[in-house]
């Protein structure tokens, strides 16, 4: 009897699935709330307030109501 054995996915296969998922994709979209947040707050300040300041202030004041957004639209995607 032969016995039937599957390759492992390489590591491009995984990478490729990560990049597909949906956690990844939500990820990225937030880092790049992020940035244009540190962008913004970096110019009002008139220098970089760097990215660990920019992520702590954009979860305080907008996280939340970026999220809900976000929701919604994807609720009005599936219809």
């Amino acid at each position: 009897m032969k016995e039937s054995r599957e390759m492992p996915p390489s590591q491009e296969d995984r990478s490729q699935f990560v990049k597909n998922s949906v956690l990844y994709k939500e990820f990225l979209a937030e880092r790049a709330e992020i940035l244009k947040h540190k962008w913004i707050e970096s110019e009002k300040a008139g220098k970089d307030i760097g990215f660990e300041k920019a992520l702590l202030d954009w979860i305080v004041k907008h996280r939340s109501n970026w999220r809900e957004k976000r929701m919604r639209e994807a609720k009005t995607e599936l219809k």
